[in-house]
């Protein structure tokens, strides 16, 4: 699996669906259709062909590596997902919070409700960054 740098890094994110698929697979680590059809909750109605689709088009995208198996294919990621996690909130700060990060984590402590376990963990997490600057 390689680390996205340069030009993935500049991509641009992945639609619900493609996300919503991705997760199946970061989760098993590889998968064919039929092994992400089997994840997706019983209320979601996509088609084989509709999962095969976004799959081939996400393999396009470079974010999976396809390998042939019998007659179908099996998914393998390219990205890591804690590398799109990173990707993502580089986004959402330069695009939404204009460049701040304090902006990003203001607007979290203010809309999400944390407990005391949570916010120990940032406080914990906030002074180990300051530890390395």
């Amino acid at each position: 699996m390689k680390k996205s740098k340069g030009k993935d890094t500049e991509a641009k994110l992945l639609t619900e669906t493609e996300l919503e698929l991705m997760t199946i697979i970061w989760r098993l680590g590889e998968g064919s259709v039929s092994d992400v059809l089997e994840q997706l909750p019983k209320e979601r109605n996509l088609a084989y062909t509709s999962v095969s689709t976004i799959l081939r088009i996400l393999e396009q995208k470079h974010i999976l590596k396809a390998r042939k198996e019998g007659r179908g294919h099996v998914y393998i990621p390219q990205i890591r997902k804690t590398d799109y996690e990173a990707k993502t909130v580089r986004h959402v700060v330069e695009r939404v919070f204009n460049g701040t990060p304090v902006a990003l984590v203001r607007q979290l402590l203010d809309s999400v409700e944390l407990n005391e376990a949570d916010l120990k963990e940032l406080k914990g997490l906030i002074n180990k960054a300051g530890e390395r600057k």
